[in-house]
């Protein structure tokens, strides 16, 4: 079961559904953050544009704008006849976003639990998401790895996108910190060794995620983690080759991507420090309530340490924490640097990924369809899914995801199976991280303004 495989034979919204389904966190909208947005500030989760179909797209309506039309176009079959939603019960609604809504099903032929991703094509294309969203969907059938979530199955009608998904109920690793405030070191360790993992099978496989953190990070019932939502990453990515999408989450933004000089693997690498940052202090090392400050932040501001790092946990945050990426730990042998620091001693990674370390907090659920630790804004709205009204821009959508449908070959594919170079600072007094912590606090924003929620990704293209 461990180890990392790449699989075109075989076969994640985050496939438990929060990232894609709710604001994955209600941190605070950063202040000063502008109405009209520029490539380096603008809303987060927000494409660059949002512009109306191209002229192709515009003929191709021409073609087909009368009511006939649309009319045949209501009574078309599926695209996919082999697989559909009514194979699935639906059964809690667990996440609700811009593009579509993600629930809980069961598949009608083998009683299995899944999470399933609906996306609305033409709010797809609109968005210019839909490149990001094929690749999304080729990572996770490719992808075959315990602490990476799997695709089940894909099938489409010409107005939406169905994604099935490992369903994993023990929540986000966001709401476990926000609980708990900071993590003790061994759970710190466990989370990270696990996540190393995943990050180290996504590099081999030429894959660079841009988006860690704990909102798309998923516990189990078994307590194990899952990285999930890879709608930012990039794939076929060549040793050397850089990439120059404006991406990411801005607590967990490396430098060189705020600089737009291009970026590769070791953009994981910063944001894995930042999270190990997170979990044992409550609050990522560079955070500022204004977007802006919080840049300038990463860019120049110095790394403080706590009394409660010890001396590999700071030098382990000192080499990943680097801003020259070139020097940054994992920038030369990826994962084989992390796991040989000092701060890992204690992790065996092979049985890690053999799942034969026990976890260091199991989930308290009922059952495997117990979703108690999902956001009962969401739990309470009826499973359904709703019909779309057929407009022009639906109708042009229709053929936009050749190839898209996915279904194993086993058809009962079961879900079980340059910092150092900038001042250190140091501040022992408890004091100042219990300030950063409360300006780091959760707030409640307008739930018809998704956009403004802090913690959303965001990408642009330059």
């Amino acid at each position: 079961m461990g180890g990392c495989s790449s699989s075109q034979a075989s076969s994640s919204p985050s496939s438990l559904g929060p990232r894609n389904g709710r604001p994955p966190s209600k941190r605070k909208k950063p202040k000063g953050e502008a109405n009209t947005p520029t490539n380096a500030q603008r809303p987060l989760d927000s494409p660059m544009t949002a512009q109306e179909p191209n002229t192709d797209i515009r003929s191709y309506n021409e073609r087909r704008n009368d009511e006939e039309d649309k009319k045949r176009h209501q009574q078309a079959p599926r695209i996919d006849e082999k697989m559909c939603a009514d194979d699935f019960t639906f059964l809690t609604v667990i996440g609700k976003g811009s593009f579509g809504k993600v629930m809980q099903v069961r598949h009608k032929p083998t009683g299995s639990i899944y999470a399933m991703k609906i996306l609305k094509k033409n709010q797809l294309i609109r968005r210019k998401q839909v490149v990001h969203t094929k690749t999304e969907r080729s990572i996770l059938v490719n992808m075959r790895h315990p602490f990476i979530v799997s695709l089940r199955f894909a099938f489409q009608t010409p107005q939406k996108l169905y994604m099935v998904l490992d369903f994993f109920n023990g929540g986000e690793l966001f709401f476990h910190l926000r609980r708990a405030r900071r993590f003790e070191l061994s759970r710190s360790q466990f989370y990270a060794a696990e996540i190393a993992s995943a990050l180290g099978c996504l590099h081999k496989n030429g894959i660079i995620y841009r988006d860690l953190k704990p909102e798309n990070i998923l516990l189990g019932n078994d307590g194990h983690i899952r990285v999930t939502d890879f709608g930012l990453s990039k794939d076929a990515v060549e040793n050397g080759q850089l990439t120059h999408t404006f991406c990411g989450t801005p607590e967990y933004l490396a430098p060189e991507i705020i600089q737009q000089k291009g970026h590769s693997y070791a953009v994981d690498w910063w944001s894995f420090g930042v999270l190990i940052y997170e979990m044992l202090l409550g609050v990522p090392p560079f955070y500022a309530e204004n977007v802006n400050k919080m840049y300038q932040k990463i860019l120049k501001g110095p790394l403080k340490f706590y009394r409660s790092m010890n001396l590999d946990t700071r030098d382990l945050l000192k080499g990943l924490l680097n801003r020259n990426p070139a020097k940054r730990l994992g920038s030369t042998n990826d994962i084989k640097e992390i796991q040989e620091h000092a701060w890992f001693k204690h992790i065996d990674f092979v049985k890690l990924e053999c799942l034969q370390i026990s976890p260091p907090m199991v989930p308290n659920l009922s059952d495997n369809e117990d979703t108690s630790l999902f956001d009962q804004e969401f739990t309470d709205l009826p499973a359904k899914d709703t019909p779309l009204q057929v407009t022009n821009s639906v109708i042009a959508a229709e053929g936009a995801f050749p190839g898209f449908t996915y279904k194993p070959k086993n058809d009962l594919c079961d879900s079980e199976n340059d910092i150092c170079d900038e001042p250190i600072g140091t501040a022992d007094d408890d004091e100042m991280l219990a300030q950063a912590m409360m300006s780091y606090k959760l707030v409640d924003l307008p739930k018809d303004k998704p956009d403004m929620q802090r913690g959303l990704s965001m990408m642009s293209t330059t």
